[in-house]
């Protein structure tokens, strides 16, 4: 079960990390349009569609990524309090009540909406460009499919700290800097701590 939540968090982080790269693409298309609208007067006709593709498929290929190093938004004021076995039968009965049923009809209805602009080519109604926007409405179905396997990494997450009474640690790519400081500034403390008993232990037996 280990294996398998290891290999699934590096499926899904492997896709986060290659889909980050979008960040960069959207910004230089960005900085391209606005250079181009008022230096020169020449405002280009797919920008507006080029961001929202971007920006929709960083969002949706990231979720399973977010997901797999528990970096999701949660109102936890309760949760944070509960101990850890109570937190992952909790957490199991609203991912079966919850999260597995939003993310099949995300993925058959994804699969649908996408057949069908496959179909006729699909291309934006927004800008004169035309420019096809089928294979952005893909998107949905591969970012359902990764959010349903990191779901089922979850799950044996609950069950592996049901059994154990401790959450298996996520991986970390990103450190927020905040909770950075307060890890160094903990590390400060005990290393303290300790040469101040160290110290004490030394006093002692010299006397």
């Amino acid at each position: 079960m280990v294996r398998l939540v290891t290999l699934i968090d590096s499926l899904t982080g492997w896709f986060g990390r290659a889909f980050a790269w979008l960040i960069l693409l959207m910004a230089f298309a960005m900085g391209y349009e606005v250079l181009s609208r008022y230096l020169f007067n020449a405002p280009t006709a797919w920008a507006y569609d080029l961001s929202y593709m971007m920006y929709g498929t960083l969002l949706m290929m990231g979720g399973a990524y977010t997901l797999s190093r528990n970096a999701h938004v949660r109102g936890d004021f309760l949760y944070r309090l509960w101990p850890p076995r109570v937190q992952a039968g909790v957490e199991l009965v609203l991912y079966f009540l919850f999260f597995f049923p939003g993310i099949l009809a995300l993925i058959f209805a994804g699969a649908k909406y996408a057949g069908r602009s496959w179909r006729y080519l699909e291309t934006s109604v927004f800008s004169p460009a035309g420019v096809p926007i089928f294979h952005f409405k893909t998107v949905i179905v591969v970012a359902g499919v990764l959010l349903l396997l990191q779901g089922i990494a979850q799950v044996c997450r609950c069950i592996l700290c049901l059994r154990t009474g401790e959450w298996m640690q996520h991986e970390e790519d990103v450190v927020e800097l905040e909770e950075k400081l307060a890890r160094e500034a903990k590390e400060r403390e005990s290393y303290a701590g300790t040469d101040t008993m160290s110290g004490h232990a030394s006093g002692g037996e010299r006397a």
